[in-house]
């Protein structure tokens, strides 16, 4: 027989006991994690709509690059082959962070930012050799535009690295900062795959169309 409900009194309520979960998590797990792959999916979008932006200006007009040379290769392709050899050392560095390995992490973090600045460096450089200005014409914008915002997205990942390397260097290192670290390593893979299309659509698209 149920006790009688006091009037007045709360209903009874189920509580579940989580002190002994863990403050962080990596992977889907998460919400760190889902922010970090709604980021990439906008702004992947956005880079679509304008790659397509992009070859709607193309059939428009019969000269590409108009009264303009085509980009040179030295730079972009010098940054797209540093990029892809900076993989592996971010790649290294997600998993020591994975395993909560603080040896690894101070090793190979400042090793994915020296690789971060080298990128910006050719970037500057890559902007000299496009032949082109952003406001000379539909294509120097088109191409201005790409290159531009994703300079934005390495700029950004390089700060972030760099507050990490600095925390894990000055001692402020908890497992969440590790997180931090994880989710800095795959939005830095973001960044080199979204480089390989536009690399493509920049240097290779006036020389093939």
């Amino acid at each position: 027989m149920s006790s009688p409900q006091i009037p007045g009194a709360l209903p009874h309520r189920s509580v579940l006991e989580v002190s002994h979960l863990r403050e962080y998590a990596f992977g889907h797990k998460g919400l760190i994690w889902w922010g970090t792959i709604g980021f990439m999916v906008i702004e992947g979008s956005m880079f679509v709509m304008a790659i397509v932006t992009y070859f709607f200006l193309r059939i428009r007009v019969s000269d590409w690059p108009p009264s303009a040379p085509n980009p040179d290769l030295t730079f972009g392709t010098l940054k797209t082959i540093l990029l892809l050899a900076s993989v592996t050392p971010n790649q290294m560095a997600k998993w020591a962070a994975e395993k909560l390995d603080l040896r690894k992490v101070p090793f190979w973090l400042p090793i994915c930012l020296v690789f971060g600045v080298a990128f910006l460096i050719v970037r500057a450089l890559e902007f000299a050799t496009l032949w082109v200005s952003w406001d000379s014409s539909a294509y120097g914008s088109s191409v201005w535009f790409l290159m531009g915002v994703h300079t934005a997205h390495l700029a950004t990942d390089v700060l972030d690295t760099t507050v990490l390397t600095a925390l894990v260097f000055t001692g402020h290192v908890e497992p969440k900062r590790l997180v931090d670290v994880n989710e800095n390593a795959i939005y830095w893979d973001f960044v080199v795959l979204s480089w390989m299309p536009i690399y493509l659509v920049v240097y290779w698209a006036p020389r093939w169309l």
